[in-house]
């Protein structure tokens, strides 16, 4: 007995030893597959499957607005996602550490929850990191189409991460790839041209926000190349720029070969560079919601074009499926899911999603297969961009936000985006580029001065805000200033009347007019004129002095017959906060280079009207620009 012993003894020494040598050659044994970094995604996402609830798979399934959320209901919902809507910030005039801050409080919440699911951070990066003070704003997407520059574009997505990222947030609803082919649209700013193959081109942001996938990589696959990246998301899908006569969420009628070739290349292009989120439209298709649209979005999306990612609706999106909103929410969730939404922005009313989708699966009207396919996306995003190893803000990131370099690029852009329409009268010389060292010079018109008004909606603020104290950059009028000779005088008069222009001896003049910010609903127009006293300022100041009038707008607007008065007009689009790119081009640094991503009409009675249509008659065609050599004088 005592030598079995011995030898039992001895034996369970040896096996201790073995299991300790085979634990130390497999660290990561001792926990669980999920969370094993070394596992492949497929494995990660079925260990995670099989252990969560349905009120977790729910939960994950949920996105909730920052101002209707804490780190409690992150625990015990296992939320999937939040979000900062337009103007949904810490405080006003928040840094880059108050963002993170705010989002790695959110996230310690997530991952005290019992199985540790990180969220994501999403918000509206549009044009930059457009809801923070102090970052870089990019000219809006109008003004890129102009460049026709796809690789200054995939910079700017490889700027703006850098500056998401220093905001802790890893999530940005952009780009916008809608075929804007109606500007009374309040949101044909967002929209990179009326012509699909722009757009299709200019989707090359994506590989800036989220990297390039490398040689051998699976294209169409969701993809994210590193820390310094962040998820993008394109939308809205799919055809929310044909609405009729341009009102936003309306009716879009067209038929399949239509929508095919005018509104889906850009989605076409954006799966095969590895988009990992597509976000649904209000709009419909001839009648039909698209967030209750299952032909489009699950047949279609998910299943003809291979879209490995996740869906996400828009905010409170389900809720019109039904007309008022809200009207039979059961219903709303059904259709939604049912459809192919895999990620709910509920925004602001958590449980009542929750509860009611919840409800619908249990009581076998939503199958659980459906619910197993949005989270198993959702997962598979997460795991993909490696949050569960990194689910904090990495403050290396900070020193990004509203960078120099980014600074430049913003520049940079302006001058590329800038469009010369005409450049002299008649026969006589060209007036642009302007000399840096006439004696006396006026600057006028409502937006040579307001670095809001030059940045438009989504810059802090949903619909956009006035005043040079909204964000940090430099207006028109700054760049001008900066520009010119020391020994020029620059006279700015906001609204000079005929008399004062008269009575100075001006060597020229720039009018700087255009449209106020606005945001999608609220710059719906059906007139589409420049702001007030807008005209009366070009009258003013064109009939007393050679004038170049430049116009600040997020499409074309009404100048017609105003356009005779101007010895010079340039089309800046809603260029941002660096107003020193504008006077580059003005004064001769640079050359215009810029091309029409719009047609220029003469009259709102001829809209919808887009290149290549029958009785095409515009004020200025699609693809116009003229352009001028650099001067030499930098």
């Amino acid at each position: 007995m005592a030598n079995l012993s011995f030898l039992s003894m001895g034996m369970i020494f040896f096996l201790c030893c073995f299991a300790a040598v085979a634990t130390a050659a497999r660290p990561n044994q001792g926990i669980s597959k999920y969370k094993d970094p070394s596992q492949p995604v497929h494995a990660r996402v079925r260990d995670l499957m099989r252990r969560m609830t349905l009120q977790e798979k729910v939960g994950q399934m949920t996105q909730i607005d920052r101002s209707a959320v804490t780190p409690e209901i992150l625990r015990d919902y296992s939320i999937g996602s939040v979000l900062s809507g337009g103007g949904s910030v810490p405080f006003p005039q928040a840094k880059g550490q108050d963002w993170m801050d705010m989002v790695n409080s959110y996230q310690n919440g997530s991952l005290s929850s019992r199985l540790g699911i990180p969220m994501i951070y999403g918000i509206d990066a549009l044009h930059g990191q457009n809801n923070v003070y102090q970052a870089t704003i990019f000219p809006h997407n109008v003004g890129l189409g102009a460049t026709r520059d796809p690789d200054l574009v995939k910079r700017i997505g490889a700027a703006t991460a850098l500056e998401v990222r220093a905001t802790g947030i890893n999530y940005a609803f952009a780009p916008c790839i809608a075929v804007c082919r109606d500007p009374r649209w309040g949101r044909c700013y967002e929209s990179y041209s009326e012509d699909p193959s722009v757009v299709q081109a200019m989707t090359s942001i994506i590989l800036g926000l989220q990297g390039e996938i490398p040689a051998g990589g699976r294209k169409g696959e969701p993809y994210l190349g590193g820390k310094d990246k962040i998820l993008a998301c394109a939308k809205h899908y799919v055809g929310d720029g044909g609405t009729t006569r341009g009102i936003n969420e309306n009716n879009t009628v067209i038929d399949w070969h239509g929508l095919l070739s005018i509104h889906m290349p850009g989605y076409y292009k954006a799966i095969i560079e590895g988009i990992s989120t597509i976000m649904v439209s209000y709009s419909s298709w001839n009648g039909v919601k698209m967030h209750a649209n299952r032909f489009l979005i699950t047949d279609f999306l998910k299943n003809t074009l291979k879209f490995k990612g996740f869906v996400i609706s828009d905010w409170a999106g389900i809720d019109k499926i039904t007309t008022p909103p809200g009207a039979n929410y059961t219903y709303s969730v059904q259709m939604g899911i049912g459809a192919g939404i895999d990620m709910v922005m509920v925004a602001l009313n958590h449980t009542l999603f929750i509860d009611t989708l919840t409800k619908l699966v249990n009581d076998n009207v939503i199958p659980m297969s459906r619910i197993d396919d949005a989270v198993e996306r959702i997962m598979r995003v997460k795991f993909m961009m490696g949050l569960f190893e990194n689910p904090m803000g990495d403050q290396t990131y900070l020193s990004q936000l509203g960078s120099q370099e980014h600074r430049d690029l913003a520049r940079e852009a302006v001058r590329k985006s800038l469009v010369l329409l005409k450049n002299g009268q008649n026969a006589d010389p060209p007036v642009l580029p302007l000399a840096k060292n006439a004696s006396k010079i006026l600057v006028a018109g409502t937006h040579a001065n307001n670095l809001g008004y030059q940045c438009g909606g989504w810059t802090i603020t949903w619909q956009g805000g006035s005043g040079n104290n909204l964000t940090s950059g430099t207006t028109i009028l700054g760049g001008i200033g900066k520009a010119v000779d020391l020994d020029t005088e620059v006279v700015f008069s906001e609204n000079p009347d005929a008399d004062f222009v008269q009575s100075h001896n001006f060597s020229y003049a720039i009018v700087v007019v255009g449209e106020l910010p606005y945001a999608e609903t609220a710059g719906d127009s059906t007139n589409l004129t420049l702001a007030e006293p807008g005209e009366d300022i070009i009258y003013n100041v064109c009939s007393s002095v050679k004038c170049v009038v430049v116009v600040v707008s997020g499409r074309p607007v009404m100048i017609e017959p105003l356009v005779a008065q101007m010895d010079a007009l340039v089309a800046a689009w809603l260029p941002g906060s660096q107003g020193e790119g504008v006077a580059d081009v003005l004064f001769g640094d640079y050359g215009f280079t810029g091309k029409l991503p719009r047609t220029w009409f003469k009259t709102v009675d001829q809209l919808p009207m887009n290149v290549g249509d029958p009785h095409y008659d515009p004020l200025f065609p699609f693809g116009f620009g003229l352009t001028t050599e650099p001067t030499g004088e930098q």
